[in-house]
């Protein structure tokens, strides 16, 4: 999610960062590296691992087939393609469609395919005529109770109560009895099941199901639709454990409609989950059973893994169980911030670390809080504290000492190093287990018992959280396969595992990166479509490149490069916010640092933006944490080279219909841009808190008489020299 700075009232001296924005989704903030949607059966996307919805949603419609199409496009044999099926189907007309069953059609595809096709495939248009005429009608009538919240008065919307039933059943029975191809047949049961379910008439959605489904002996496509129906009727007459039994069939043999079958399920609660198993007579229906109490109850999922492992260890839902596990650990493992306490400095973090799973530790600190002595300050004391608070307090800054000197050895023993398991924060969490090691466990009985090469990307995948970086590569290597999804994750993962196996961070593999790995590096302009109006308010979303840049910046961290962590992934702009002397210098050390590799001076450099002038840039960030210290001298030469200073680096940022437009600010005159026009009203006092008005209504001044240095207007040279 993007950062938007806010520049806030002009008598700051001290910067402060904040997010515009509160707005927070936890799947559009994450790149899951272990790509979910691998599984071969695209009829499950929905049922990967979200935590922003009820259902995962980050793929195209298209990619979960239509059943209905499909059943249409084989009964046409195959004569019109996908989208031409469909758009027959759904979208062109009744009209249209008597048109084409006149001899005259009008519309290009019925014009296409000819004066024959009606006669050949008659029983089917018909259908679809009748089909079109009853589709605006086919919503079931909301009946508003006496206790609703909510009263929405007359409402103007048609349902199936907007038609005549018995002209509607009658028409429906004729059409039935007329038909003689068993699918069409169908179809027209299928609508008498659907009508009376719409009508609320349940007992003769039952009836009809009985009369005109059931003896044609076909379980296909057309079947299930019908019974979806059946179920819906069934739940209106409370028969709960009927219609839970019903959806449970639709979700197993349906493609389209497993999200809404799932939703009309009810399995609340451990009874009607039992009541499922009781019924399930297949191997399938045993596992599929396992799979729903396995993706409602999501916490350790291995136990009911096993058991649809003993099921059938080639189950596609098998897959998803197990994606949604590594989707899980990954966020745990590889999460996108760490979180502190601020109040207390405990860095709360259980970890399972890598070497040891079955290891959680928390690093806190306690002990009785610290009673402070009221202290008294002399009139200078209370001065030099004047300006530490003016300037911004920060807490004491450690040195880490020379890091450059470390082994291979030891970078690579890091417990800093990620990944490593660590709580997120996030609410969603919280019930989470460490069970890195008995998923791999699983994993590699799996995908000996497996023929899918899936198990073994998955294995590897596991090693790579768990460090293992040569056995990850190995099992990469041994993979043959030709799925392209497969291809495209293990050519990510090999590079995942050289970059982050890589103890040190040096000019040679810097090089290295460039010259096999720039793709992930070099940022590609991407052209925009000019037709496209629609524009992404919450930014771009993460991607593999992001998380490689990452891992750069923890190495080089680890390494003592403090400065080159930092950019990394910030602009040299963001020290302004509150920085410590050590990053600073480490930033400028490597601005002034002669012969920058490639990959310093396209990757890491080109976050040096413009600050206007660098060198006045940075006098200006040594001068205020001189004036923190109180240390005038020193703050007042340091101002002296930041005459220059262009000003608080702050961008504009405005919306219009073509999208957002970000510009430099400007400073007008007599504004305080962080060097100049200080008012001599920060020595005043607050009127009112207000982040928006002048400070001239804000604040009034003290009688300053006594303080001839206390000008109206000053920079910060003259204030330090003062």
């Amino acid at each position: 999610m993007k950062k938007y700075i806010l520049s806030l009232a002009v008598l700051s001296l001290f910067y402060t960062k904040s997010d515009a924005c509160a707005w927070s989704d936890p799947d559009y903030e994450y790149f899951n590296l272990f790509t979910q949607s691998i599984i071969k059966d695209k009829s499950y996307l929905p049922f990967l691992l979200t935590y922003s919805n009820r259902f995962y949603g980050d793929y195209k419609g298209m990619q979960i087939p239509d059943d209905n199409i499909e059943t249409w496009k084989k009964f046409f044999n195959n004569q019109l393609n996908y989208a031409e099926t469909e758009n027959l189907v759904y979208k062109i007309s009744m009209n249209d469609l008597n048109a084409l069953k006149n001899g005259a059609p009008t519309n290009p595809l019925l014009q296409k395919l000819g004066a024959g096709f009606y006669q050949k495939y008659r029983e089917g248009i018909d259908y679809l005529i009748e089909a079109k005429y009853l589709e605006p009608y086919m919503s079931i009538n909301y009946v508003e109770s006496k206790d609703s919240f909510y009263s929405n008065g007359p409402s103007n919307n048609v349902n199936a109560t907007s038609i005549d039933y018995a002209k509607t059943v009658n028409a429906l029975t004729s059409l039935y009895n007329a038909a003689r191809n068993p699918e069409i047949k169908q179809r027209y049961g299928y609508q008498l099941v659907r009508f009376n379910h719409y009508t609320r008439n349940y007992d003769a959605a039952l009836e009809a199901f009985k009369t005109y489904i059931e003896p044609i002996k076909q379980k296909g496509t057309v079947y299930f639709m019908a019974l979806d129906q059946l179920a819906g009727a069934q739940r209106g007459k409370a028969m709960n454990a009927d219609a839970n039994w019903n959806f449970f069939q639709v979700f197993m043999h349906s493609k389209d409609r497993k999200e809404s079958a799932f939703v009309s399920m009810k399995l609340s609660d451990t009874a009607s989950f039992s009541n499922i198993m009781k019924r399930a007579g297949t191997n399938d229906e045993k596992n599929m059973a396992y799979f729903l109490l396995g993706y409602e109850g999501f916490n350790n999922p291995i136990p009911i893994m096993e058991k649809m492992y003993d099921i059938n260890p080639d189950s596609e839902i098998l897959k998803v169980m197990a994606v949604r596990s590594i989707n899980e650990l990954e966020r745990s493992y590889l999460p996108i911030y760490y979180y502190t306490s601020d109040a207390t400095d405990n860095v709360y973090i259980q970890r399972g670390n890598t070497d040891d799973h079955d290891k959680t530790s928390t690093v806190s600190k306690s002990g009785p809080a610290e009673v402070k002595k009221e202290e008294k300050l002399s009139f200078w004391q209370k001065i030099v504290r004047f300006f530490k608070n003016l300037f911004g307090g920060s807490k004491s800054e450690s040195n880490d000492g020379d890091k450059n000197d470390q082994s291979d050895d030891e970078l690579l023993n890091n417990p800093d190093r990620i990944p490593f398991y660590t709580k997120t924060g996030y609410g969603y969490d919280e019930k989470t287990q460490d069970y890195l090691n008995d998923l791999e466990k699983f994993t590699e009985k799996t995908k000996k018992a497996s023929k899918d090469e899936y198990w073994q990307i998955a294995d590897a995948y596991l090693k790579f959280l768990k460090k293992d970086y040569k056995a990850s590569s190995e099992v990469l290597e041994d993979i043959k396969t030709t799925n392209p999804e497969y291809l495209e994750e293990i050519k990510r993962m090999k590079v995942l595992n050289d970059i982050v196996s890589h103890p040190k961070i040096d000019a040679e593999y810097e090089d290295h990166l460039m010259k096999d790995y720039a793709d992930y590096f070099v940022k590609k302009e991407v052209k925009k479509d000019s037709t496209n109006m629609d524009y992404d308010y919450y930014g771009e979303t993460p991607s593999t490149a992001d998380f490689l840049k990452d891992v750069l910046a923890n190495r080089y961290f680890l390494q003592g490069e403090d400065g080159k962590s930092f950019l990394m992934n910030n602009k040299l702009s963001d020290l302004q916010y509150n920085p410590n002397s050590s990053l600073v210098k480490s930033v400028e050390d490597f601005y002034k640092k002669p012969n920058k590799t490639q990959f310093e001076q396209q990757i890491i450099a080109k976050n040096m933006d413009n600050v206007g002038n660098i060198d006045a840039f940075f006098s200006m960030i040594y001068g205020d944490r001189a004036m923190k210290l109180a240390d005038f001298e020193k703050a007042k030469s340091y101002y002296e080279k930041a005459q220059g200073f262009a000003g608080i680096p702050r961008m504009n940022y405005d919306w219009t219909d073509k999208g957002e437009k970000i510009t430099p600010k400007q400073y007008a005159a007599g504004e305080y841009n962080g060097f100049r026009d200080i008012s001599n009203l920060v020595f005043g006092h607050n009127v009112w808190e207000s982040f928006g008005s002048p400070e001239t209504e804000s604040m009034e001044a003290e009688d300053y008489s006594a303080f001839p240095f206390i000008k109206s207007r000053m920079n910060k040279l003259e204030l330090a020299d003062a």
